[in-house]
């Protein structure tokens, strides 16, 4: 990613985390701290995908305000996000920052996963850093830090039927301003299983997860494979 693209994700990012509101206290079940796939309140599946081993090193691409890490970092697990986002950041570090386990790096996916040694037990996106980032450029930088058998997997919206790849997403401003744009890379479930395969991930499944009961109609997309 050039600076100036670097620098205009930056922007949208903090637009976004300004719009964002913070996770809710407690959970449905009064917990303090959970993890969420969707984006629906209290829905879909939680931290069993990641098939974590006692006192693992997770990594999370996109952590936005950290409620997920936050999570995994009470089970006992080193919590390692990234984001580009300071506004973001400054949230996750303000609720979680003196949470034991949790660490917070403000960078971008594919330069951090190039530039350091760590290795990693599992690798994780919701709504995050993954949809927004090439898949040619990403999955072999993921691949490269993962330990074998550990686990890769991501959440984002489904994308619109015929519109494919490369798209523009807009984060909204004020009515005297145009929005901000940023790239996101949307495929249908097959294609992400062939695209993972492509890049020597295995055993990877492609699903959407339906919407709650209700007039919600948009599911999830969870998409899940192995180093």
């Amino acid at each position: 990613m050039s600076e100036s693209g670097a620098m205009g994700d930056t922007a949208a990012w903090n637009t976004y985390a300004q719009q964002k509101p913070d996770r809710r206290a407690t959970n449905a079940a009064g917990e303090a701290t959970w993890f969420n796939w969707t984006q629906y309140p209290d829905h879909g599946p939680g931290v069993e995908l990641l098939a974590l081993a006692p006192a693992s090193v997770v990594l999370e691409l996109g952590c936005g305000k950290g409620g997920n890490l936050a999570h995994l970092a009470t089970l006992g697990h080193r919590a390692i996000g990234l984001d580009v986002s300071p506004a973001q950041l400054a949230a996750a570090r303000e609720r979680w920052g003196s949470l034991p386990g949790v660490e917070l790096r403000q960078a971008e996916a594919v330069g951090h996963l190039g530039g350091t040694e760590e290795k990693l037990d599992a690798v994780f996106s919701v709504f995050g850093a993954v949809w927004f980032t090439d898949p040619e450029e990403l999955l072999p930088a993921v691949r490269e830090r993962m330990r074998p058998g550990g686990v890769f997997a991501f959440s984002h919206r489904p994308a619109v039927e015929g519109c494919y790849g490369c798209q523009a997403s807009y984060i909204n401003r004020s009515e005297d301003e145009d929005p901000l744009v940023v790239k996101r890379w949307d495929f249908e479930p097959g294609r992400w299983i062939e695209i993972l395969g492509d890049h020597g991930f295995s055993e990877a499944t492609a699903e959407v997860l339906a919407a709650p009961p209700g007039p919600r109609k948009i599911g999830t997309l969870l998409v899940r494979a192995r180093r």
